[in-house]
């Protein structure tokens, strides 16, 4: 999709700035609301900050876009939106179909095998079943996001442990082989691939802890390298396999897609993000910002995009 040639004025529009929820990233999400509400009003909106914990929040009268940043939980599964769709009220980001399959990491790597994107070798277990793949893989609950609920298992001695861990998140658990590469992430809006970003954690993974140093004084964290330091031949293709993802999901407004990129230099998606962070700490304002995309135009152009949709 892509942005009209006279860019969308947010002056005086009455926008309700969506965020918190009740799932495990509730703290990042009124994160990432504080600096929407901030940007949207420096753009001459009127902006009205509304923390959500269930489908009975109220929204004031008038309200002519309801700017979501719920990450994970009744926000970026669809819930939300079809609350809002009910009321009437046009959001930002994807739709209902969109946002259900994307938040799923089952339906996300079914469809991308469907499409040919490349992703990792998977399978599913249900009701306590135990893996068949071969070590090391990793154990992913469905339906969380910033890696809450992901476990690499690399020896038999963990498993069991990861397992419990895992299984306290729902019946049915992904378990992706493992693959060993260097971490990328690309930011799409509208037909636009964003500067690839390379994450390097300094312990274990790019985990919840890592990602959020600003929560967890004590993590490790991890350094991002924006543009990755890749070649750029190398960048065409991992900004080719993200806007591929991101087309197999049948998105249309924006979204961050999750690469390994092996030693042969191999893409595979790990996952597609459709409410990815607007953090200070967050990938996709990173990567808008390396090509002149400062934080308050960003939050414009996913606003025009999303009306774009909702017509």
């Amino acid at each position: 999709m892509k942005l009209t040639q006279m860019p969308l004025s947010l002056a005086n529009r009455k926008i309700a700035v969506l965020m918190g929820g009740p799932g495990s990233e509730r703290r990042v999400s009124l994160k990432s609301g504080e600096g929407v509400v901030g940007a949207l009003e420096s753009l001459g909106a009127i902006v009205s900050p509304i923390v959500v914990d269930n489908a009975g929040f109220a929204l004031p009268e008038g309200i002519e876009l309801a700017f979501n940043v719920i990450h994970g939980t009744f926000g970026e599964d669809g819930q939300l939106q079809r609350e809002l769709e009910r009321r009437g009220v046009p959001y930002t980001g994807e739709g209902v179909r969109g946002s259900e399959l994307a938040i799923d990491k089952i339906a996300t790597k079914q469809r991308l095998i469907e499409r040919g994107v490349p992703t990792a070798s998977f399978e599913i277990l249900r009701d306590g079943a135990k893996p068949t793949l071969l070590l090391p893989f990793v154990l992913k609950a469905p339906k969380e996001g910033s890696s809450v609920g992901v476990y690499i298992v690399k020896d038999a001695a963990e498993l069991e442990k990861s397992l419990a861990e895992a299984w306290k998140f729902g019946r049915e658990l992904l378990v992706e082989q493992f693959v060993s590469g260097r971490e990328l992430t690309v930011g799409i809006v509208g037909d636009l691939a964003l500067p690839v970003i390379e994450i390097v954690a300094k312990k274990d993974f790019y985990n919840f802890e890592n990602k959020y140093t600003w929560m967890n004084p004590n993590a490790a964290g991890a350094d991002h390298f924006c543009p990755a330091p890749i070649s750029p031949e190398l960048t065409a293709l991992v900004q080719r396999t993200g806007i591929a993802a991101h087309r197999a999901l049948d998105l249309e407004v924006y979204s961050r897609v999750d690469i390994l990129l092996t030693d042969a230099g191999e893409p595979f998606v790990l996952e597609v993000n459709t409410i990815p962070g607007m953090t200070p700490s967050s990938l996709l304002p990173e990567a808008a910002a390396a090509v002149g995309i400062g934080y308050a135009e960003l939050c414009r152009r996913i606003a025009e995009l999303s009306l774009a949709r909702a017509n």
